[in-house]
């Protein structure tokens, strides 16, 4: 019997040793820190806008600020492809250091950018080279995240070690969010639109560097140097994955499609709709909104247990044909009004979104072998983030104003029934080995 089969028979595949906890715990807080610093400039958008682009109009102001930030997001598949290359080729703790140090050292350039009445067309070339290098950053975190944490943990275990990564990314907003509303509580109009918000990105790049000394402190995971030392690790990680496993990739892009619709619909686009649509009051809406994602985040770890014990394919088509069940008669009852039933919509559709979320990292983590893992997870769900989650918003908003309001269901629902379909075909990975 192989040392690798006794492994696997001995009964420490359910147990998350010291080594494995700490490594769990410094890749969630380190990938928190990180979405702070990316979740911020939306937070404080409104604030800082006019600084970075000539006075007079406000909303030409923010609109120019809003472009910088959408283009932040063109950059996440580069950064998916680059740095989850980087990831496999030289290992999951040096790519991970990377994103951090980019994203933190961005946020610091931000604070202390001076403003277009002082260097003129500059600063909004630096504000877009800054938000560059951040998209740059995300696109290679999901990746390089998700494999270090799947990597890291006991065999069945590997769903709860993923889910953190979902769990840190709406911590981090959360958190930006939080800071936001402290400062602007904090400070006058005039004290934060000249220096507060400096502040949080200040903040935000300090935050950086606690993640970015919590990951130099980690050890590589076993899966990988397991490859380096058989030689399996590629010069080309990218044509690796395109070549030796394209219908896996495609299965990556398959799983998120759905998740990622559902997601900023849910997540995003709720707390607006039931605003313009059934009145309900902006601020009651994004009071349910913060309820309902903190709950989510609550939950996900406990939602990844289940997949450990019963599979990915159990939890996975729970979440999609949960959704093509509720979207009709959930936007329905948004029609009723009033808090309280926003609010029950809201905790009954992330009941099922943490289906997908508690488990999309571990289930794209086991469709590679470790030479190709970071890449094939980063570059295809960035892509698919981008093309169909980076539109949600603008398509809902389309259908809202063209009358078309009464059928984003069925927007929600055609994405959820994708996800059946993926997810019915594709094969159980719970128990497969990591190679």
């Amino acid at each position: 019997m192989s040392e690798r089969t006794a492994v696997a028979v001995t009964g420490s595949e359910t147990r998350l040793s010291v080594r494995q906890r700490k490594a769990i715990v410094a890749g969630a807080i380190g990938n928190t820190v990180e979405w702070v610093d990316w979740v911020v400039y939306s937070t404080l958008a409104p604030i800082f806008a006019a600084q970075f682009f000539p006075s007079g109009d406000r909303a030409a102001a923010l609109l120019s600020t809003l472009a910088v930030f959408a283009v932040g997001f063109v950059m996440r598949p580069i950064g998916g492809a680059v740095l989850g290359a980087y990831a496999d080729r030289l290992g999951r703790k040096k790519g991970l250091t990377l994103t951090i140090g980019l994203m933190a050292a961005a946020a610091f350039v931000i604070a202390i950018c001076p403003t277009y009445a002082a260097i003129g067309i500059a600063a909004p070339l630096i504000l877009l080279l800054a938000r560059l290098v951040q998209g740059f950053s995300a696109g290679g975190e999901f990746g390089s995240s998700s494999s270090f944490l799947v990597e890291s943990a006991a065999p069945r275990r590997r769903a709860f070690a993923g889910s953190w990564q979902q769990v840190s990314v709406g911590a981090g907003a959360l958190i930006a969010s939080f800071m936001g509303f402290v400062l602007t509580s904090s400070l006058s109009e005039a004290d934060m639109q000249s220096w507060g918000w400096r502040v949080a990105f200040g903040i935000g790049g300090l935050l950086g560097l606690v993640g970015l000394w919590l990951r130099v402190s980690v050890e590589e995971t076993e899966s990988f140097r397991r490859a380096t030392s058989e030689g399996r690790t590629r010069r080309n990680p990218v044509v690796g994955m395109l070549t030796e496993h394209p219908r896996a990739a495609l299965r990556v892009a398959g799983i998120t499609i759905a998740g990622t619709l559902t997601y900023y619909v849910w997540i995003s686009y709720m707390p607006g709709y039931a605003n313009a649509a059934v009145g309900v009051p902006l601020s009651e809406a994004l009071l349910a909104s913060t309820i309902a994602i903190t709950y989510f985040l609550c939950l996900l770890p406990f939602v990844a247990l289940l997949s450990d014990r019963y599979g990915r394919k159990v939890t996975l088509l729970t979440f999609a044909i949960g959704f093509v069940v509720i979207a009709y008669p959930a936007f329905r009852l948004l029609e009723m009004g009033g808090f309280w039933w926003l609010l029950v919509v809201e905790l009954v559709g992330v009941t099922f979104l943490a289906g997908y979320s508690a488990n999309c990292a571990v289930v794209m983590a086991e469709q590679f072998p470790a030479e190709v893992r970071s890449t094939g997870i980063g570059l295809p769900y960035a892509l698919t983030v981008a093309v169909f989650g980076g539109t949600a918003p603008y398509i809902t908003t389309w259908m809202s104003a063209n009358g078309l309001r009464g059928w984003v269901w069925l927007y929600v629902a055609v994405a959820a029934l994708i996800g059946v379909a993926v997810y019915a075909t594709m094969p159980e990975t719970k128990g497969r080995e990591l190679t």
